[in-house]
């Protein structure tokens, strides 16, 4: 690819650069003195209140006596225990990312007949607009899958004969044709970004409108679009976990705050998914599995707990990893105790581990979860309870579904959809105003110098 030429001249770049630093610094102390939430967190590590939502529920503490007192983790969809969701799928042997689907969206559990017509429409809706592959993807591929999934969520737009209205109707149609398109945008994109950036040949299969998401997205990624049961059921449930996650959460918060200015959908689900690719939410993923093959490279024995204990000694201290002192995958804003999209992914991971001969890398992820504690407890004094999150394992089953690297935010982007359409829904239907915090003004009147003035 014929990159754009670059006018801007490395000395001018440093000069510039220089002047916003003398200029923009925020000394930490005037946060404190101001009463500044930083990232809209309170002082105690609670989420500034910033609306209501019957959607998702993320509980992970108490507050007792106005100290948080740990609880193993809780998530629910629209009261649901995602635990029982997806065992009683389980029971029945069903898919289930498009029934929570609906149950986001729509708010109670769909009949029989209901998820029929629902996953009906999902199939018939999967197919992109004449020549949008061609088009919107082909004509400018991206290295980075999610910036071309933002990129064509944006160009949809021009291809909705009523893009804007926001009632319940169109936003609630706008969110089928998302949640059946994503799978598809993104294996498009992955097929394109092999062809004109790794060199390899494009496999372009054509969506299933009688398969589930999940068995559609290996068939759309694999060359020979063959898959097991056990594989896309294992997808399906990573499906379900990424589905939803509470309004707080930097994509969804996003979705919240763009619909509340009463643009589109496309344009506030494009802004997500720009939310989700930053390393610090969706991208995490990426780092734990990064961390995870340095660890596995640099330690002779896996089940040699002193080894692998000084090893992650070295992270904490900053003398291996990248250098940022974080072991990836461990901890969390609010779960404490216990991720419960952690747990059930590990559950479900270990079977498949076996079977694909991967049983010593899930050995050494829940060993490397259960040292990370102790050890961070051991180095910087604190005794707070720490637990995986869903990065940690995430990323391991995506690589035992041989999914490529690229494409592990892009799915999770593919789960999130029916989340954010779900707030998306709800702010537009309830939110009532415009969101716009505060910020404290620092800058001091200065009087205007004519520019030959200027020194």
């Amino acid at each position: 690819m014929n990159q754009e030429p670059n006018f801007v001249k490395e000395e001018l770049l440093s000069e510039l650069s220089e002047s916003f630093r003398l200029n923009t610094r925020i000394p930490p102390e005037l946060f404190s003195r101001y009463g500044i939430k930083r990232g809209l967190r309170n002082a105690d590590g609670t989420g500034v209140l910033v609306g209501a939502s019957r959607l998702g529920n993320v509980h992970g503490y108490i507050l007792n006596e106005g100290e948080r007192e740990p609880i193993e983790g809780r998530l629910t969809y629209r009261g649901y225990n995602v635990y029982d969701l997806i065992g009683g799928l389980e029971r029945e042997n069903r898919f289930g990312f498009e029934e929570v689907g609906y149950l986001l969206m729509c708010g109670s559990l769909p009949t029989a007949s209901q998820l029929a017509n629902f996953q009906h429409t999902i199939g018939l809706e999967r197919a992109l607009p004449e020549n949008f592959t061609e088009d919107m993807i082909m004509r400018a591929p991206s290295r980075d899958i999610m910036n071309k999934l933002a990129a064509a969520t944006l160009a949809l737009y021009s291809y909705d004969a009523n893009p804007d209205e926001t009632t319940v109707e169109n936003v609630m149609r706008q969110g089928i044709s998302l949640t059946a398109k994503f799978p598809v945008i993104i294996s498009h994109a992955y097929q394109a970004k092999r062809r004109y950036f790794d060199g390899d040949s494009m496999f372009l299969h054509v969506p299933d409108p009688d398969r589930s998401t999940a068995e559609n997205i290996l068939h759309l990624i694999r060359p020979d679009g063959v898959f097991t049961d056990e594989e896309a059921k294992l997808l399906d449930r990573c499906l379900i976990l990424h589905a939803e996650h509470g309004g707080g959460n930097n994509s969804t918060f996003t979705v919240r705050v763009t619909s509340s200015s009463g643009t589109d959908t496309y344009s506030a689900i494009s802004a997500a998914v720009s939310s989700l690719k930053g390393p610090r939410h969706g991208g995490a993923n990426l780092r734990v599995v990064r961390q995870f093959d340095e660890i596995k490279e640099n330690i002779k024995n896996w089940k040699d707990e002193d080894e692998v204990a000084a090893y992650l000694r070295k992270i904490l201290d900053g003398e291996a990893g990248d250098g940022s002192g974080l072991i990836y995958g461990m901890g969390h804003a609010i779960y404490t105790k216990s991720d419960p999209r952690a747990v059930a992914l590990k559950d479900a991971a270990r079977p498949l581990a076996e079977k694909k001969g991967m049983t010593d890398e899930m050995d050494l992820l829940e060993l490397v979860e259960r040292l990370t504690p102790q050890i961070f407890a051991e180095k910087k004094g604190d005794i707070k309870p720490m637990c995986a999150n869903v990065d940690m394992y995430s990323g391991f089953v995506y690589k035992m579904l041989g999914l490529p690297k690229s494409l592990y935010t892009p799915l999770f982007a593919t789960a999130r959809i029916v989340g954010w359409m779900a707030h998306r829904l709800e702010e537009v239907t309830t939110g009532g105003k415009i969101i716009r915090p505060a910020y404290k003004p620092l800058a001091k009147s200065i009087e205007y110098q004519y520019l030959a003035e200027r020194g």
